[in-house]
C-alpha cells in the first residue's frame, strides 16, 4: 500500500477545440496504473475544484491514472469562456483523450460531474478506447443549466448575451452558448454500448435526482445507479469525494483488462 500512496504529478498541455492550450494535472501511482481515468469537471469549475482534486488524487491512491484538465477559458487553459458552449466542452473532451492516447496512455474511463457528466455521455462515441462512463449528479439534457442563469435570458435574448453570477464568480454568457445548449439533445445515451455507472445525491439542490433516474432510464445494461445520500451537489465532503472514488475504482475494475489489477 506504500508503495501506492507515492504518486507522480505532471502537469500537461495540449490543444483544445479552438486551438488555444488547454491547462490539465494527469496523477498516477508510482507502479503500472490499473486503468487511466479522463475527468470532467462540474459547469464552471475547473480541474482543481475540490471535488475533482479528491476524487482524482483517491483514485491514484487507488491505483490509476487520472487526466483532469480545465475547459477553454477555464483554470488555467487559454481561451475566452464567452465564445464556449457545450459543444465545445465536447470536442475538449475529445482533444484530452487524443492527447492521453498519442502519449500512449489511452482512456480507459470517462468520469464527468454535472456538466462535464453530460458532455463525457455526449463525447463517449469519439472516444471508442473507453471500456466504461461514470457521471456524478449530472443532468439527462444539457440546458438543465440554463435554469442557473435563467433571470438573464431575457437581456441575453435582447443583447446577444448577459454578465451572470455563477457559483459567486461573474461570467458573460452569450446568446449562442443557449442556443448550442437548446440544440442538443441526449438519445446517445442509449447507443453508449458501454458500462454506465450513475452517481447522485437525492438532496441535491442543484441538479434533481430526477435527472440521474432519466439517464438510468435510457441508458442500455449494464448500467448501476449509486445514491450518494445527503451529499451536496459539488461533493465538497472528504468523506463524499472519497466514497465516489472508491466505489468507483471497484467497479471500473470488471471492466479493464486483467480486472483492473495492477501488471508489476
Amino acid at each position: 500500500m506504500e508503495k501506492r500512496n507515492r504518486r507522480r504529478r505532471e502537469k500537461v498541455h495540449f490543444a483544445g477545440s479552438s486551438g488555444d492550450t488547454l491547462a490539465g494535472v494527469l496523477e498516477s501511482p508510482a507502479g503500472a496504473p490499473r486503468g487511466q481515468v479522463l475527468f470532467a469537471h462540474c459547469f464552471t469549475c475547473g480541474k482543481d475544484v475540490v471535488s475533482a482534486s479528491r476524487i482524482a488524487r483517491r483514485l491514484v491512491e487507488l491505483g490509476y491514472a487520472v487526466l483532469r484538465f480545465d475547459f477553454t477559458g477555464l483554470g488555467d487553459s487559454g481561451g475566452d469562456f464567452s465564445h464556449t458552449n457545450f459543444s465545445t466542452n465536447v470536442q475538449d473532451l475529445a482533444c484530452a483523450a487524443g492527447f492521453l492516447r498519442q502519449s500512449g496512455r489511452p482512456a480507459d474511463l470517462l468520469v464527468g460531474h454535472s456538466l462535464g457528466g453530460a458532455a463525457v455521455l455526449a463525447a463517449a462515441a469519439d472516444i471508442p478506447e473507453a471500456k466504461a462512463i461514470a457521471t456524478i449528479a449530472a443532468p439527462s439534457e444539457p440546458d438543465h443549466v440554463i435554469r442557473q442563469f435563467a433571470c438573464s435570458l431575457e437581456t441575453i435574448e435582447q443583447k446577444g448575451q448577459a454578465q451572470v453570477q455563477l457559483a459567486g464568480r461573474p461570467f458573460v454568457i452569450r446568446k449562442q452558448f443557449v442556443e448550442d445548449l437548446e440544440e442538443h439533445e441526449m438519445g446517445y445515451i442509449q447507443q453508449l454500448g458501454r458500462p454506465l455507472l450513475i452517481y447522485h445525491s437525492p438532496l441535491d439542490q442543484t441538479v434533481s435526482i430526477d435527472e440521474a433516474a432519466d439517464i438510468y432510464n435510457r441508458a442500455m445494461h449494464p448500467k448501476s445507479f449509486i445514491s450518494l445520500d445527503d451529499a451536496n451537489h459539488l461533493l465538497t465532503r472528504r468523506e463524499d469525494a472519497d466514497y465516489v472514488a472508491d466505489t468507483l475504482a471497484a467497479w471500473a475494475a470488471r471492466y479493464l483488462p486483467n480486472g483492473g489489477r495492477e501488471t508489476d
